[in-house]
């Protein structure tokens, strides 16, 4: 896959700009809603920092707009132009691939030689699909594997990555580093469950030399915000024993508490070990990092499921790390392997460019919107939404969105609403950041774009003002013309 970069001359470029400013701020647009506006104040978030767009889809120019040029932080929503630019330069039916190879003699059933797995950044390998994986290869005669587990990763080329760099926060989940060969979104399950008063914590599988220890009581509390009574730490630096210590409610019976705790070779590792002697399989010797057998080709080559189904699960779920996995699989596939961030950023540009997308003041950091660097305009996120909606893969677009009421991230959101049921919406929530951007059904049918990014100390309390901006846009007001000189 490749993007042309238009060669434009400086000048023409800022002139497109300059006509572009002059379609998405138009004057005489639709004042701000008196609702939206109050709301705002009575949570002591100013104007200046917030910044809308409100278009239907079949309008040329938006009925709100303000601070459309302002570049902000869109915490989650920056997964819509990682999903778009995917999208649209790989296809709804590309996949990822995880090659193995027998490297020695299949004797019967036992390989005398290493077992070589190499991973290309596949975001959806679950446990279910690892066993998959397994079955494939023991379709092909191998059960007994008397060499090394030879684990390839060498399709990245990152950095070391501290996943608590960002908030401190190194074992949760949504921290998981990006990486080429990972299995379980690097999330290592763990069930409690009480028993009198003792909670027990048993991992999903095995991980030698990784002790747990439970130090949680249980309760009669209900079971609500069961996670926040909980902590969970790694106490010596050489990460050999997990800590639980809080309270744990009986009511809740058995919960899952999904942790990133390893790197991901690591839990690959154990995975892979745990799951191939659950089918009586054996793996004698040791893993280590290597490298494909050069020129032959691989035993087995497992694909993942479409992008266009991966994406349900990114966009509804809001899944950082398949998110930026798929940031580095546009880099590596754009301009050759091994995958880095530049790669993936430069990838993302060129892709905008080559859709004619102005991006004034655009920051790409990961892709994922877990970064307090991240920067785009309302406006830009308003024009992919359309352009999105013009394209050919605009049904998958739009269906991997959370549905307000219904489903993913929203589920639980706006069900008090008339809209409930009728808006594709993707939201961002970070420390001072509070976003939406999708599609709005109004009560006549139309289909209305809408952008909406708070950037205050005081985002928190945004949400009365962003159900009152949904409100105002299901109410079908947006689908009012601008004000303005009516064309003769």
């Amino acid at each position: 896959m490749r993007f042309a970069r238009p060669n434009l001359p400086r000048v023409l470029r800022l002139l497109l700009i300059v006509l572009w400013v002059a379609c998405v701020v138009p004057a005489g647009a639709t004042p701000l809603p008196a609702t939206f506006k109050a709301a705002l104040a009575e949570a002591g978030i100013p104007l200046d920092a917030v910044a809308l767009v409100v278009q239907p889809v079949d309008a040329a120019r938006p009925v709100l707009a303000h601070q459309a040029l302002r570049p902000m932080n869109p915490a989650s929503v920056m997964k819509l132009v990682t999903s778009l630019a995917a999208l649209d330069g790989l296809g709804p039916a590309y996949t990822w691939k995880t090659e193995v190879w027998a490297n020695g003699t299949l004797n019967g059933r036992v390989l005398d030689g290493d077992l070589v797995i190499k991973g290309y950044g596949d975001p959806t390998l679950t446990l279910e699909r690892l066993w998959l994986l397994q079955r494939e290869l023991r379709a092909r005669g191998i059960g007994e594997v008397r060499g090394r587990l030879i684990l390839d990763t060498s399709h990245f080329a990152l950095p070391a990555l501290d996943p608590g760099a960002f908030d401190g926060e190194p074992l949760a989940a949504y921290n998981a580093v990006p990486a080429a060969l990972l299995v379980n979104f690097n999330a290592i399950p763990l069930r409690l469950s009480a028993s009198g008063d003792t909670v027990a914590v048993v991992p999903e599988f095995e991980l030698p030399g990784l002790t747990i220890a439970s130090r949680l009581v249980a309760d009669d509390a209900p079971c609500d915000d069961w996670k926040g009574r909980l902590t969970h730490t790694l106490p010596d630096a050489a990460h050999r024993e997990l800590v639980l210590e809080g309270r744990f409610a009986r009511a809740c019976g058995e919960k899952r508490l999904n942790l990133n705790l390893l790197d991901p070779a690591a839990t690959f590792d154990y995975a892979f070990r745990a799951l191939w002697a659950e089918s009586g399989g054996v793996i004698a010797g040791a893993t280590e990092l290597g490298t494909a057998p050069a020129g032959q080709p691989p035993l087995l080559r497992f694909e993942s499921i479409p992008l266009g189904d991966a994406l349900r699960s990114l966009n509804k779920y809001s899944n950082n790390l398949m998110t930026r996995n798929l940031f580095l699989t546009l880099g590596a596939e754009t301009y050759g392997a091994p995958a880095t961030l530049e790669k993936a950023e430069r990838a993302v540009r060129a892709w905008l460019a080559a859709k004619g997308v102005a991006a004034p003041g655009l920051v790409l950091e990961n892709g994922a919107g877990l970064s307090r660097a991240e920067r785009i305009a309302a406006a830009t996120l308003a024009q992919l939404l359309h352009l999105a909606y013009r394209s050919a893969n605009f049904s998958e677009f739009e269906s991997a969105l959370p549905i307000a009421a219904v489903d993913g991230t929203l589920k639980k959101r706006f069900d008090d609403m008339a809209l409930a049921g009728h808006a594709h919406l993707k939201t961002g929530t970070l420390k001072d950041v509070r976003a939406l951007a999708g599609y709005v059904f109004d009560r006549t049918g139309r289909r209305v774009a809408v952008v909406l990014v708070v950037n205050h100390p005081a985002a928190e309390r945004a949400e009365p003002a962003l159900r009152a901006l949904l409100d105002w846009v299901y109410a079908a007001h947006a689908a009012r013309p601008a004000r303005g000189r009516r064309r003769p």
